[in-house]
This record gives C-alpha cells, structure tokens and sequence, in this order.
C-alpha cells in the first residue's frame, strides 16, 4: 500500500488506511490531513468551511463494515496507457470512445481493444494553472447524421461549450455555443452529457467566487440543460440555462434507469456530496456544505469527508453510482433505488492513484476508468496516466 504526498505547493497530506475490513474493502480515515484555510475560496485540497450540523445516518457517506458487502469486481485491466490527464469521455456509436487531454487539448479516439489514435486538438484552449483546459467531451445522440461532437473547455475569456464536426478521421469546424461561463485556477466545473430527454447538460464551478452560486442570473455554480444549438432548454426553471444552483464544483453527473439525474459534486473543507437534481432547486452552497437546516435547500443523498471522495465523474451501472475519487483516491459505489440511496462502498483505495473519470461501456456490463495522476495534485509524470475496464458481476 503506497503513501502519497502532495507537492509543496499544495496541502500535504497522508491517506491513512483503515484495517481491512473484508476481503480488501478499504477506507481512509475522515480527518487525516486537513488543513485549516479562510472561508469559502479554497484550494483543490479543499481548505476552507462553512457551519454544519449534524449528519443524519441516511445521508452520511463511510460505510458500516460489513461482510456481506465486502465483494469487489475484477481488478481492473489496462485498456491503454501512455496518458496525460485524460479528462473526458464520450462513446461513438461503433463502440469506440473520444477521450480529451486537459493540458495538451488533443482529442483521440480509443477503441475497446487498445487502438489511440489522435484525431485532432481543440483551438481557443488555455489551461490555468489549476484545473482549467479541455474538459469534457460529449457525443451528439444524432451522430451518425450530424456528425456533432460538443467539448467544454477553459478559454482566454471563460469556459465555454463549443461544437464541432467529428466525420470518424478529424475534428473540424470549431463553433462556440455557450460563452460568459467564468473561469478561475479551480472551480471550472466542466462535465457536458446528453441527457435522455435529448438535451445537453453542463456543469459549471463557481469559479472561486462563492456568491454566485447563489445568482440565479449567473452561469456559475450551476446544472445548465440546453438544446443541441446552445439555447435553453424547454422547460428549464428560469427560462434560462440554468437548470439548478447553488452548486460549488461540480464534475459528474449521470442518469439512473428511470432517468433520474444524479450529480457528484466536490465540497470545501468538511464534505463532498452525491445529489439527486431536480429542476430549479438550490443545493445549498455556499450556505450550506452537505446537510444542512436552512430552509429552501437540498441535502445531498450521501456525503463524504472530503479525504476519502473529491468526486469527479458518476457513472450508473447495475443499480448503482459509481464515482470516480480524486483526493480519496478509490472508487465508491452506492446503490440507489427510486430516490434513496443505500449504502455506499468503496474499491480499489490507494491501488492507482487519482481516479478521474468513470463510464459505463455501451452494450456490456463494464466499466471504463481513468486516473489523473500527471495532474497538479498528483505525483505522475506526463504519459504516466491509464484507462481501465472493469467488468461487473
């Protein structure tokens, strides 16, 4: 079991690992490491916070050993390696994939059996410092007549959503559709998917500034749901983009098998959160981190201590939310069912490092898994990152 020490520059800190609990389930102790910060504007290493109550059972996150629920899948299989903060994930309809580079801003198919092939960069991308670049990617439902292929990335004057044309060789034909986004070194959000209702939904960071998650009128610290051209969506709460506030920095969102939309989202200093949205509701931040009393806003489903989780993306699969973990460095699963979700567990703590993003594969019962280690706030080189399959039982 290795231990992990951030750079420097950054907060240091240790994962501790608890005993096994049973046939290699494993968690981090909640408290290790966190440091103390001003409030609200924070670090990736989440280094602020806000009041809190206290955390009802159904809600808090470290799961309650138990044997029956100590079973993990395979190990993961290296699909491909040779990677440099592979951030997005998008399946083509033949079943391969497009993944982004944050910090290089390329675009390369990858196909089930280990075939890269680069396919283009983006234009007009700058990185921060921090966690801006070329974010997610996301296929066009009506691919194979339109050919559209949307990507979400950090620009000189924000973040944007852009579209352009993939014919199955080359990226072409750079639009942007959604600009006024702002960006700062973190808090950039970044995650677009089509929803099954056809639309496309963004996650947006509150890009350092608190308030305006709280700005119904800001693009900032949002859900945005919009149409294949960029325009609100029918029936978004505020006739607008924004779909629900209050978020801090939100980077996974995924649908259930009754097309509820779930959402992971990265706390300050106390917890990261797993929300059920739902349209116009305010979910809290910057009032609020995790549970919380105050009237008109929404508690998470699940929450963590920000040591074990730092969420990036979700992912549903076999009745459950898989979630990919940054700080925490392991991926949870937590079983949802109508709008509860059950107990949550944890795989793999501490084996591979930084776990950026998680997608179900179109047609199987697997997974694809990506770590970012060659990111900022971890200790991989450049081409050090790797995808996984992980096949369910």
């Amino acid at each position: 079991m290795r231990l992990r020490t951030r750079p420097a520059d950054r907060t240091t800190w240790t994962v501790t690992v608890a005993a096994a609990l049973a046939a290699g389930l494993l968690v981090s102790a909640p408290g290790a490491g966190r440091a103390a910060g001003t409030s609200h504007v924070s670090s990736p290493n989440h280094t602020a916070g806000t009041g809190h109550i206290a955390v009802p059972s159904h809600i808090a996150g470290s799961p309650v050993p138990d044997p029956a629920l100590a079973s993990e899948p395979g190990s993961p299989k290296t699909v491909s390696s040779g990677w440099s903060i592979p951030w997005g994930l998008s399946w083509l309809p033949d079943g391969s994939a497009l993944l982004t580079e944050r910090d290089t801003f390329k675009v390369y198919t990858l196909t089930q059996d280990g075939t890269k092939r680069q396919v283009g960069e983006v234009p007009n991308v700058v990185i921060t410092g921090g966690e801006g670049g070329l974010l997610s990617i996301a296929v066009s439902p009506s691919w194979k007549s339109d050919h559209y292929v949307y990507v979400m990335h950090t620009a000189a004057d924000g973040n944007r959503i852009a579209r352009m044309t993939f014919d199955g060789s080359a990226l072409s034909d750079y639009k942007v559709l959604v600009n006024g986004i702002k960006k700062n070194t973190y808090h950039n959000g970044g995650r677009i998917k089509f929803g099954p209702d056809g639309y496309l939904y963004a996650t947006t960071g509150d890009a350092q500034s608190p308030d305006l998650a709280q700005d119904k009128t800001s693009l900032n610290g949002k859900i945005l749901r919009m149409t294949p051209d960029g325009t609100p969506a029918p029936g978004n709460p505020f006739n607008s983009l924004v779909y629900s506030y209050g978020h801090r920095n939100p980077q996974g969102i995924t649908w259930d098998a009754e097309g509820r939309l779930w959402e992971g989202e990265l706390g300050n200093s106390k917890y990261d959160e797993l929300n059920l949205i739902e349209p116009g509701k305010n979910y809290g931040w910057p009032t609020c981190e995790g549970a919380c009393s105050t009237t008109g806003m929404t508690d998470p489903k699940r929450q963590w201590p920000v040591v074990e989780a730092s969420p990036s993306a979700v992912a549903y699969a076999d009745g459950a939310i898989y979630m990919a973990a940054l700080r925490g460095e392991r991926l949870w699963r937590i079983p949802v069912a109508g709008t509860s979700a059950g107990t949550p567990k944890t795989y793999y703590a501490n084996r591979y490092g930084r776990l950026r993003t998680v997608e179900s594969v179109p047609g199987t019962k697997s997974l694809w898994l990506t770590t970012t280690n060659a990111d900022n706030n971890g200790d991989g080189e450049a081409g050090s990152d790797k995808v996984f399959q992980i096949d369910l039982t």
